[in-house]
């Protein structure tokens, strides 16, 4: 009998069972549906650590995680972050009212009049700035790298991977539960649900009530410019409308947009490219053109947009909706859910950041 069973192989269940398996969980299992870990959403991320980003939940598990991810470098002997400032630039009256009421207002944001930004990023074109600031605490982050220092670490600690194994039932049982696959039967403990937008449909199979989970599509494509230096800025709208941070490659660029998907492989959608491109050229000096890649990520948000960790059943627990803030979030948001799920004291390092489990349980339980 497994001590806990994690459903899902992107960042958030490998981390979460990592951090049960070092708390001393017997024989741990992770079953992830696809042919291979972190398929969907973990390594299709624009890859950023920001602090004051998301809600104000949110919020306290980036600022929570800054320490942990210097931790899990130590262990690693390389690191997860690098630092590169974001800038946020405001093109119209609404962005420049978002950026004055919304982003200003957060404590690592400094305002910056619109030469210093041209400065920052000289392909943007100075005359159509009416208002940026800096985030200058933000980082780069490896979301690869660190999905794997995180399964050497379950591994490590006598944890077991069963990739190409979906879940097809849940049952209670007197001790706990029986999760079935195509293949197996496991009796456990605990369940643990950190599937993504695929949590609800696997609330729906424990016979417990779904979160209210959207997946959204978000568009990422990499276009060929010899205009950008490798320690440019990571530059953002203030509306969200489009993005842009260099890449090996060129830059990578994205619409920003939010498009309602039901779970699944995300495609990227050529107009979303096409709008990438339209947007981010009509600011800047680049004149972009040659698309040399483009992907589609999947982000998953719970109502409040607000990460989702607790009991939605006895011996069931959820871990869901990190939306944009899978990565960035991992470290706390792990070690958080690990606590809740055994029951035990949320650590201090992350209470002392407002990391506190009523800000991120459940709408109600069963």
């Amino acid at each position: 009998m497994s001590g806990a069973v994690v459903v899902g192989g992107g960042i958030g269940g490998m981390s979460v069972a990592a951090e049960l398996a070092a708390l001393g969980v017997d024989r741990p299992v992770l079953l992830e549906a696809e042919p291979e870990l972190a398929r969907h959403t973990t390594g299709r991320s624009a890859a950023s650590y920001i602090p004051g980003h998301g809600a104000p939940p949110m919020q306290a598990l980036v600022t929570a995680s800054r320490d942990r991810f210097d931790a899990l470098a130590d262990e690693a002997g390389h690191p997860f972050l690098r630092p590169r400032p974001v800038l946020h630039v405001a093109h119209t009256a609404e962005e420049e009212r978002i950026l004055r009421t919304e982003i200003l207002p957060l404590a690592p944001v400094t305002a910056v009049p619109a030469d210093e930004a041209a400065r920052r990023w000289p392909v943007l074109r100075p005359e159509l700035i009416r208002a940026a600031a800096v985030t200058g605490d933000a980082m780069d982050a490896d979301p690869m790298g660190l999905h794997e220092h995180y399964r050497r670490r379950f591994r490590a600690a006598g944890g077991e991977i069963r990739t190409g194994a979906p879940v097809v039932a849940m049952a209670r049982t007197a001790a706990g539960w029986r999760v079935r696959t195509p293949d197996a039967e496991l009796d456990t403990d605990l369940v643990v649900l950190a599937a993504g937008a695929w949590t609800d449909r696997l609330l729906a199979l424990a016979d417990a009530a779904p979160l209210g989970l959207t997946a959204y599509r978000r568009t990422i494509a990499v276009v060929r410019t010899g205009d950008v230096r490798p320690d440019d800025p990571f530059v953002v709208s203030a509306g969200d409308h489009w993005y842009a941070k260099p890449e090996s490659a060129g830059l990578l660029v994205s619409p920003s947009e939010e498009t309602p998907q039901e779970p699944g492989d995300a495609r990227p959608d050529e107009l979303d490219v096409a709008l990438a491109i339209e947007r981010v050229n009509a600011v800047t000096t680049l004149g972009l053109r040659s698309v040399v890649t483009a992907w589609a990520g999947q982000r998953t948000f719970a109502p409040g947009r607000v990460l989702v960790v607790g009991e939605r059943a006895p011996g069931l627990v959820v871990v869901a909706g990190q939306g944009g803030s899978g990565i960035e979030t991992a470290p706390a948001a792990a070690a958080l859910a690990a606590a809740v799920t055994l029951g035990l004291e949320v650590p201090a390092d992350l209470r002392r950041h407002g990391v506190e489990p009523d800000r991120y349980a459940p709408v109600a339980l069963l």
